[in-house]
Parts: C-alpha cells; sequence; structure tokens
C-alpha cells in the first residue's frame, strides 16, 4: 500500500459520499497514486472531527498539513506531487474547467436540486435531518417537498441540456480525451452526488453519457461504484416530453467540415445561393 491522506468525508446513511466537492476530491488524490485515510461523518460536528480547522468539506492532511477547499486541493496535489500525472495539465484547461463547471451547475445540478431536495434530506442520517431540511429550504426558497413536487415534468429538460457533454464525449473517451483529468472527476463528482440521493433516475437508460459514467467510476478499484448510490439511468420519456437526449448528433458547429461543394450542396438547395 503507497502513501496516504487524511481524508474528511462528507456522508449520508448509506455511507456515501454526498457532497460533489468531496467526491471529485476524493478522485483527484487518488489520480496522484495516494490512498484515501477515510475520517467518516455527515454534516453535523464537521468542527469537532477536523479540531476546529474547518466547517465545511472537502478537507485533507497530508503529513501534518492541512489544505481546504477542493480548488485548493487540486492545486497543492499538482504542486507537491509533480511526478505524477497532472490534475490540471496546462492552464488553459483551468480556464475551460471554470466554464465548464459554472455551465453545468446552471444547467443541471442547481435544477436536479429542486428535484430531489426532499430525497436529499431523507437520505441523510437521522442527526443531520434537521440541519439539512432548514439551510436547504432557506437556500431553495421554501419547503423542500413543495420545491420537489413535480420533478417528473422538469427532469426531461434537464436532461436534454446536457447535450454540449454529450457531444464531447460522443468521441472521447474522457473530458481529459485519452485519460482522464480533473475535468472528469468535477463533473463525475456531480453525477454521484445526484447519485447518493435521487430515488428516481434523471436520465435514461441509453444516454451517451452512460459509457463515460461507467468508465471514471470504475477508476482507482471502483472508487465511484459505492453499492449505498442509487440508480441515475433509467428515465423513461413520456409523450410531449422534450428528447432526452440528440440520437442523431455531431452534425453541426464544430462537427461540421466543409471538404468542398459536394459536402455542403444539400445546404446550399435548401437556402439558396448567395446573391
Amino acid at each position: 500500500m503507497g502513501k496516504s491522506v487524511t481524508f474528511y468525508d462528507l456522508q449520508v446513511s448509506t455511507g456515501a459520499t454526498i457532497s460533489p466537492f468531496v467526491w471529485a476530491t476524493k478522485f483527484a488524490v487518488r489520480h496522484k497514486g495516494l490512498e484515501l485515510d477515510i475520517v467518516e461523518g455527515g454534516f453535523t460536528g464537521i468542527m469537532d472531527r477536523t479540531g476546529g480547522k474547518t466547517e465545511r468539506l472537502p478537507a485533507i492532511v497530508d503529513e501534518g498539513k492541512w489544505v481546504l477547499d477542493s480548488w485548493g486541493i487540486v492545486e497543492y496535489l499538482d504542486e507537491t506531487y509533480p511526478d505524477a500525472p497532472p490534475l490540471i495539465p496546462h492552464e488553459s484547461v483551468a480556464t475551460m474547467l471554470k466554464a465548464l463547471d459554472a455551465w453545468f451547475w446552471g444547467a443541471a445540478v442547481g435544477p436536479w436540486m429542486h428535484c430531489y431536495c426532499a430525497d436529499y434530506r431523507d437520505v441523510c442520517f437521522e442527526r443531520d435531518k434537521d440541519y439539512v431540511t432548514r439551510s436547504r429550504a432557506l437556500m431553495l426558497g421554501g419547503p423542500l417537498e413543495d420545491i420537489q413536487a413535480g420533478r417528473e415534468d422538469r427532469l426531461p429538460a434537464i436532461s436534454a441540456a446536457l447535450e454540449p457533454l454529450r457531444l464531447a464525449l460522443r468521441s472521447s473517451d474522457f473530458l481529459g480525451g485519452n485519460a482522464p483529468n480533473y475535468a472528469d472527476y468535477r463533473i463525475i463528482g456531480s453525477f454521484l452526488w445526484l447519485a447518493s440521493l435521487a430515488q428516481t433516475p434523471a436520465l435514461a437508460a441509453d444516454d451517451p453519457l452512460r459509457p463515460w459514467y461507467k468508465r471514471v467510476c470504475a477508476l482507482y478499484g471502483g472508487l465511484g461504484e459505492h453499492p449505498g448510490l442509487f440508480p441515475i439511468f433509467g428515465l423513461e420519456q413520456r409523450e410531449g416530453d422534450p428528447d432526452l437526449f440528440v440520437r442523431e448528433a455531431g452534425k453541426g458547429g464544430i462537427f461540421k467540415r466543409n471538404t468542398g461543394p459536394a459536402s455542403t450542396s444539400a445546404e446550399t438547395k435548401m437556402i439558396g445561393e448567395p446573391t
């Protein structure tokens, strides 16, 4: 067994990690070839568990040094372990990942939270439920059951909004290309957050994202295959719902190729010649 770092987890009653940031950090530590010496726990008592070092997770301790914040931990790991594969292989990856992360939270994580907020509360440890109920009601603006109600009408549109991610992963094994980097871990962290609490699937069984999801979850001895996770694939499309995903993707924009008049003649015939 190799070197390990102390890792402060944030869990629910199934034993699964719930925070997308903590999930992403788990993968980041393992990416560097380090083992996880996990300190278990839920939402309450974080200050006691960490000896007053932090009230938010993730947090790691490496040879006595406390490192906080998911992005701060990534920066620390790349700086401290330069001989291991980089999490951020180039500064451009960090810039693009910040844009990707912001888009994904707006398109999926925030809307999913509104669809699963009561499930979120229900899967927590009993000792955490009062805090989660109160804090999430304040964050979301009302009783959790009221906010979650009607999710079956909202989930299809959330699924449809993820098409940019599908386009990227139809032609690559990972967001990092041939091998994963922190972009994969940041996004899988949110999918695994969903899997830690979702009592009904959010994505179609044949969603093109599923192979990537399974591929990343299987890394590092099946790090993302915790038995306490719920299935997130299996949403059925109802009559009148938007398509859950585009089945013939990759025909426009950056995927469109002009190889001469033969490749553009059909479009020209439709829209006409310029005058």
